[in-house]
């Protein structure tokens, strides 16, 4: 009870404190966004309009949502002179020339107690915010041309500024951003020693942490050139660069590998042609010109998700396509405007269903907030100075796409990447929000320079990298801001922002130095010989399939051998959730009960001439219903060539316990029934030790495996939508399953037993496990802490060592 009340107490307080902070932001809260508040002259006509604008853009932030043409709460509409200036259903809202007297003024300025205070919800307005509305009213209320564009558009043409001059200055970047500097009256900040720029770059460039060997190694070389030499060793690194990259773009392209759409077939992924042309390093613009106008590898992108049942006219697959070619190719929200007429661009409602033609096989009818409106539009691209859309067909059209799309005139396209990049690389965009690219960049000239240079490079992205990762300004300190400093529109650049390491990075670290992560990925080029399929009992319940229950089911697969004799190997490999036994004929081959264990044996005698019968008895554990399979390849070696029996649905397989002679060739099975396949993927995907050579084996590193609870905590998306950047704020949720997570438990469980058995002083032990997850040695306070647990048991002291050691924000920060 005492527990109880104080954090009754607590919450009380900080309810208090929140609700007095909401009442003084409109009296203490100020910008200088608003220039014409200073003024103290009679404003001019350009003035009169400039403010109206002011005004309208902060009415959309704060009031459209509530009051627009489509939803007018009180039957009040804000987005038009009309609606403004006859208010609603408590009478006018304005009386121009006083403000003193206007029913807005008076709600935006009411205590936050107060059931008429407006907004209802999200910030209050500040002090200059009211001001400006007051000042528009004052001078009554003039209303700007409606042609007027209320927010900024960044200019489509891309021109390449030209290079400062500088004699001692190589890189590019550092020259522009030497001249900021200078400019911004700033002293070139420090650098970052070579331990943090190792292990910096290392995971920016293909997700993985430098070993301690390399670590070291690289900190005691004295080469000036060090620094541009390991880019090129880690970008001359394919299969690590694309398994890394791979993360990034399956966010930005909302591709993944199971989740909503595909059990339906109402959705597609594009993994392998991704993971081919990052790995062939395809330049960006035919990587755009494949997802455009793509073919049947790449068409997941803009086929998007055929959703189950009714939903919003917006989420139309047609619309879907237009939406994500805008906000992931072209830094713009088109969400909005795909319902209504935008509130955060100058996007219109026809203008996106003209774009959204594009994907149709026949002109669309505007629906305007989920009912239809009667109207069509033509087909155009959203900026239509580019050029028309073309065609007849879908497929001529979105070859016209691709063409307008991709053409150098295209400045959007090229800065949006960039952007994207550096934002990526850096921590923050030129363009803080890096899907309106509308918005004003720290730097506009480097921006670009970058994207025409770029262009100049054919569009190169490694090229891209290593130019920004080969600069001074990457090297410098990490910065660390908040939220709303790095959102700033008067933001100055002082470095890189310090940043978190992702989801996959935090797992690969631990596969990499503590134990691996995963058994087995969800996408692979590399599939095990013979093909096997997961396969289990068919679960019937009220005529329709179920996940098994728990409990124990038989298998069997029959076949002929003719030529034993010239047979020169047989192995065999095989592994089930939860458990099994193996017989081959008569003979007991195998057990097992652990999933992550592969059991790999060679079978000498039990194979006969002609008939032979492989059975399995396996268990499904657990209390409720859950998921259980089987896998197996039996490989049978001649001199020439190699056979496979592999579980597939040919098997067959029963719930009730045969009789004790079920092991044989000749036992009567006609009872059985055939096995259900799970494909070669099921519920745990491709084991990466499934293969009877080691050397085939590929790392199971978590961009290739489905997100679990555990990643999903530390940021990575559903993507069941683009996601263009993921967040770098801590949560309690995230604290918890690192505290909690059972996956991650079990690991570092399995991890602890590993280091105590292997050889090695316990010092020595620690020392290593410091050197590689944190590129340092164990310092000897660290080192005293740790042998004070050493009475402990040995297993449960690596746990705790291992814990403690990810768990440091020296770990998860970069």
């Amino acid at each position: 009870i005492f527990i109880f009340s104080l954090a009754l107490l607590a919450f009380t307080l900080l309810f208090i404190v929140n609700r007095f902070l909401s009442d003084r932001e409109t009296t203490t809260q100020t910008t200088d966004e608003y220039p014409l508040l200073t003024s103290d002259k009679n404003l001019t006509g350009e003035e009169q309009d400039q403010l109206n604008i002011d005004v309208r853009l902060l009415l959309a932030e704060k009031c459209y949502k509530c009051h627009n043409s489509t939803k007018h709460k009180a039957a009040l509409i804000l987005d038009t002179r009309d609606g403004i200036f006859e208010g609603g259903e408590n009478g006018p809202v304005i009386t121009p020339g006083h403000s003193d007297q206007s029913e807005m003024i008076r709600r935006v300025t009411l205590s936050s107690r107060n059931e008429d205070a407006m907004p209802p919800e999200g910030d209050r307005l500040t002090r200059e915010e009211v001001a400006l509305l007051s000042l528009w009213i004052d001078e009554g209320a003039h209303w700007a041309d409606t042609t007027l564009k209320l927010f900024r558009e960044a200019p489509l043409t891309l021109n390449k500024p030209e290079l400062p001059s500088s004699s001692r200055i190589d890189n590019p970047i550092d020259i522009w951003v030497n001249k900021y500097f200078e400019d911004q009256n700033i002293k070139w900040p420090v650098t970052i020693d070579d331990r943090s720029f190792i292990r910096k770059v290392y995971l920016d460039i293909i997700g993985r942490l430098p070993s301690g060997k390399i670590t070291l190694d690289f900190t005691r070389n004295a080469d000036p050139d060090k620094y541009q030499k390991v880019v090129d060793q880690l970008l001359s690194d394919p299969q690590n660069y694309t398994v890394h990259w791979l993360s990034y773009w399956n966010d930005l392209l909302r591709n993944d590998y199971t989740g909503t759409g595909f059990i339906t077939g109402g959705r597609k992924q594009i993994t392998e042609w991704l993971f081919q042309a990052l790995f062939e390093n395809q330049p960006y613009r035919e990587m755009v010109r494949n997802l455009v106008n793509p073919d049947s590898l790449s068409e997941g992108f803009i086929k998007g998700i055929q959703w189950r049942g009714v939903v919003n006219a917006s989420q139309r697959t047609e619309l879907q396509a237009a939406q994500n070619v805008s906000q992931s190719l072209l830094g713009i929200n088109l969400k909005c405007a795909s319902c209504h007429n935008s509130f955060v661009n100058n996007v219109q409602l026809d203008q996106a269903y003209a774009f959204a033609n594009v994907f149709a096989d026949s002109s669309l009818e505007v629906f305007q907030c989920d009912k239809p409106t009667g109207r069509y539009t033509n087909t155009a691209f959203l900026y239509p100075e580019l050029g028309p859309i073309t065609g007849d067909s879908v497929n001529d059209r979105l070859s016209s796409l691709s063409d307008i799309m991709t053409a150098s005139k295209n400045g959007r396209l090229y800065r949006t990447i960039v952007n994207r990049y550096w934002d990526r690389l850096m921590g923050r965009g030129l363009i803080a929000t890096v899907d309106d690219m509308d918005q004003i960049p720290w730097n506009q000239d480097l921006l670009d320079w970058l994207a025409a240079d770029f262009i100049e490079k054919n569009t190169d992205l490694k090229y891209l990298i290593k130019l920004i990762t080969t600069s001074k300004t990457y090297r410098l300190q990490p910065v660390d801001l908040s939220p709303e400093e790095i959102n700033k529109h008067d933001f100055i650049f002082h470095g890189p922002l310090l940043r978190r390491i992702t989801a996959e990075q935090f797992m690969d670290a631990f596969t990499d130095f503590i134990y691996p992560f995963y058994s087995g990925v969800h996408f692979t080029q590399d599939a095990p010989e013979g093909n096997p399929e997961w396969i289990w009992h068919r679960e019937i319940e009220l005529d329709r399939e179920v996940l098994p229950k728990p409990g124990i089911r038989y298998f069997r697969k029959k076949f002929n051998l003719e030529k034993i004799n010239e047979i020169s190997q047989v192995q065999i490999i095989v592994t089930a959730d939860s458990s099994f036994q193996l017989f081959l004929n008569d003979q007991k081959i195998c057990s097992g009960n652990d999933l992550r264990t592969i059991n790999k044996l060679k079978i000498d005698k039990a194979l006969i001439k002609n008939k032979n019968c492989l059975s399995i008895q396996a268990r499904n554990d657990g209390k409720i219903a859950n998921p259980a399979g089987i896998l197996l390849t039996l490989k049978i070696s001649y001199e020439d060539h190699d056979e496979f029996i592999v579980s597939d649905k040919s098997w067959i397989t029963t719930n009730a316990e045969p009789e004790e002679n079920w092991h044989l060739f000749n036992y009567l099975d006609t009872s059985w029934v055939r096995a259900k396949s799970y494909g070669k993927i099921g519920f745990w995907g491709h084991f990466v030790d499934f293969h009877f050579d080691h050397q085939d084996r590929q790392d199971a590193r978590a961009a290739l495996h489905a997100a679990d609870p555990l990643s999903l905590a530390l940021g990575r998306p559903t993507r069941e939508n683009v996601t263009t950047k993921r967040s770098d704020e801590s949560t309690l949720l995230q604290a918890m399953m690192l505290s909690n997570d059972e996956l991650l438990s079990e690991n570092i469980r399995r991890g602890a037993m590993v280091i105590k058995n292997n050889p090695g002083e316990f010092n020595e032990k620690i020392d290593h496990l410091f050197l590689n997850l944190l590129g340092r040695p164990v310092e000897k306070k660290e080192l005293e802490l740790f042998q004070e647990f050493t009475s402990q048991s040995q297993e449960y002291l690596w746990e705790d060592i291992i814990w403690s050691i990810i768990m440091l924000p020296e770990f998860h920060l970069i």
